[in-house]
């Protein structure tokens, strides 16, 4: 039987030493003609150190890669270039102050000549508009990049690849930033290359994708291979078993009965900048009280409101029996009302200060009774909130932007902590972070409400929303469609509440 894969990819052996620290050994990969091979594998487990020798960016110590079966070496990124590899990285590599053609051809420029000259514009703009059609962007070639959206700059940078005749494409968590439209949109566009015989490396977190999109998945654990799965015939369970090296029993925490707290936060005919129609629900002490809906339907919008980052523009809120009018975050911080907002790296954290920095700048004043700084404070609550959090740093002063994913929203989490929240706003507490983080972030979250703190969680992962949820409000459109208590939803009943179907 022929197979329906030939190989196009071979890593084998691999190994790269940084200073302390083994990040590769002994790895291998192999991908075949117009494949779409999962890369999966926690935060630190070297899918990005494996892909950066892929790419040319980091040499390997040990190890063979071949292509076609002929071994090749890639001194520089030039040289992964050359041999048909694009990298399409998690942050888009994309020049906003020029159009879509000179980015396509940014680096691969076509000149007049055959000795190069002036370059060839017209040219450039015929290639790129036949690019552009292949993968689906409706864009003229002279538009710039920054008036794209994140999904269409998406689009560009697959056309980048194609523009060098990639034949091995990788795509770093490709669908972090695209709508739900732009997601099937990229997903039409993989299932064309591969029909092309394009080879495509997927490194993603989310395991509904992988199955969706992937022929095979390829699973890495602190820095070695363990081991490849059909994605055809694999689960979940077996998926996650292998990445954090153990069985999970259940993929979120099991939270037991209780009744109902007193009301923490009630919100009365609120309307939100932009909303055609005010809201109401309230929120008890213990619940989590998860907010499902597409793209677009107003959830961040009312969680900032609620905290305090845009005023309402009509409505009521109390919180603990008191009047609650925020019109800015310091009042929300006030009256105990904390954000972990959507984009943590952006409005969550202050990414080039230490652990210790970020969990004491919410409550600076409390740091500083005088006209210093107490520093031994300070490195007394970040050190405890390191301890509750679990977070991995070596130090409370590494600074943030050298953790991963998870541990930079565990600090996001912390800081909050420190401040004993009445009212703690998750806004996509898990985006972007592999599954052994994100069952922690769990564990975390079903402790805090134990504790007695209301949660607003904000979620477009089903079954986070399911399984985290006392009950569940739905929006749509902007408006809250419904709140159900978990005993009563089911995944085809929020999704019909979601997209506005009846039946």
């Amino acid at each position: 039987m022929r197979d329906p894969h030939p190989t196009l990819l071979s890593m084998r052996g691999i190994t790269k030493r940084f200073p302390g620290v083994v990040a590769l050994r002994d790895v291998q990969l192999s991908l075949g003609r117009g494949e779409v091979l999962a890369l999966m594998g926690e935060n630190g487990a070297g899918k990005s150190t494996l892909m950066k020798i892929l790419g040319g960016a980091i040499a390997p110590d040990a190890g063979e890669i071949r292509i076609n079966d002929q071994p090749v070496t890639l001194h520089n990124v030039a040289d992964a270039k050359r041999l048909g590899i694009a990298l399409i990285h998690q942050e888009l590599m994309l020049a906003p102050n020029l159009d879509i053609a000179g980015n396509i051809f940014l680096g691969n420029e076509r000149r007049a000549g055959s000795n190069g000259g002036w370059l060839n514009r017209a040219t450039m703009k015929r290639k790129a508009a036949e690019l552009l059609r292949r993968v689906g962007l409706n864009m003229p070639p002279s538009c710039p990049v920054a008036r794209l959206t994140a999904g269409q700059m998406q689009m560009v940078e697959i056309a980048k690849a194609l523009a060098l005749d990639a034949r091995i494409i990788i795509m770093d968590e490709p669908t972090s930033s695209l709508t739900l439209g732009e997601t099937r949109q990229l997903f039409k566009i993989i299932n064309d290359l591969r029909r092309d015989g394009i080879g495509v490396i997927y490194i993603s977190h989310r395991l509904d994708e992988v199955f969706e999109i992937a022929d095979r998945i390829t699973v890495l654990r602190d820095g070695q291979y363990v081991g490849d799965l059909d994605a055809r015939t694999t689960n979940h369970a077996q998926v996650v078993a292998m990445m954090v090296g153990r069985p999970l029993s259940a993929w979120f925490p099991e939270r037991t009965d209780r009744a109902p707290g007193e009301v923490v936060l009630e919100v009365d005919e609120l309307l939100v900048p932009g909303s055609p129609r005010a809201v109401s629900f309230s929120v008890r002490k213990g619940e989590i009280l998860g907010f499902a809906g597409l793209v677009g339907s107003g959830r961040t919008e009312l969680m900032e409101t609620i905290f305090g980052a845009t005023p309402a523009l009509r409505g009521a809120m109390r919180v603990s029996g008191q009047a609650y009018q925020p019109m800015s975050p310091r009042d929300g911080i006030e009256a105990g009302v904390f954000l972990a907002p959507e984009d943590r790296k952006r409005h969550g954290l202050v990414l080039p200060m230490s652990v210790a920095q970020n969990v004491s700048l919410p409550a600076i004043a409390d740091y500083k009774p005088r006209f210093w700084l107490q520093r031994g404070t300070e490195a007394q609550v970040a050190t405890m909130e390191v301890q509750r959090m679990r977070i991995k740093t070596p130090s409370i002063h590494r600074k943030v932007v050298n953790l991963s994913g998870g541990n930079q929203q565990k600090v996001v989490l912390g800081k909050w902590l420190a401040m004993k929240p009445n009212v703690l706003i998750l806004d996509e507490p898990t985006r972007g972070i592999d599954v052994g983080a994100k069952a922690e972030i769990y564990r975390h979250m079903a402790q805090l409400a134990a504790q007695g703190i209301a949660i607003l969680m904000v979620s477009s992962d089903m079954e986070e929303v399911l399984g985290m949820s006392d009950r569940i409000a739905v929006m749509r459109e902007r408006r809250l469609e419904a709140v159900i208590d978990r005993t009563q939803a089911s995944q085809e009943k929020v999704a019909a509440l979601m997209t506005g179907a009846r039946g």
